[in-house]
């Protein structure tokens, strides 16, 4: 199950990783709003959504109103740096039927081989309620996932930048998206 009509444009081989991918992916333009080209299977189980809900949006609409001041942040901080090659932060998000989740979102730049940003890569994984055993049965598999788009990518004339050489501590990610969830659940406006 991929995304409503798959831009020409993707590789062949980049959509055919995404279809067999066990983690939930999703892949965004790097112009104007960044908007999703692309998702998967598990991004449609994690969130709800469906592709033709969510593939031409932003996928900041999974935030909704949460406040998320941080984690934005870091986000905005990594699409305004072109150097940048990845940024990992918690961040509340909201499945289509309304129920909040801590997502780790992990995002990567695919660059052409001449360093032009072309595509943001992105995986979720929900840290809500997550035993530390779980996340960093997600770390590996997010690792091997990595390494398995490299040569795919290559193959198209994309880079990856940054790969997840080094995993945050699992443990306080747990803790942090546990306190960040107990904090959405004591405020009554979200």
């Amino acid at each position: 199950m991929i995304g409503i009509c798959v831009p020409s444009e993707l590789p062949k081989a980049l959509v055919e990783y995404f279809e067999q991918s066990r983690v939930a992916l999703a892949l965004a333009s790097a112009e104007g709003d960044n908007h999703l080209v692309l998702v998967n299977a598990p991004f449609s189980r994690l969130t709800g959504f469906e592709p033709e809900d969510v593939v031409g949006h932003n996928c900041r609409m999974l935030q909704r109103d949460a406040a998320n001041v941080e984690p934005r942040a870091r986000l905005r901080e990594f699409l305004a740096r072109p150097t940048q090659p990845n940024v990992r932060t918690p961040i509340v998000n909201f499945r289509k039927d309304g129920t909040p989740f801590v997502n780790l979102l992990y995002m990567s730049r695919l660059n052409t081989i001449d360093g032009r940003t072309r595509y943001i890569f992105a995986s979720q994984f929900d840290v809500s309620r997550s035993q530390p055993e779980l996340l960093a049965d997600y770390d590996a598999q997010l690792a091997a996932t990595l390494g398995r788009l490299v040569p795919i990518a290559g193959d198209a004339g994309i880079v990856i930048e940054g790969t997840l050489l080094t995993i945050a501590n699992s443990a306080a990610i747990v803790a942090q998206a546990k306190m960040m969830l107990a904090n959405l659940e004591s405020t009554p406006d979200v």
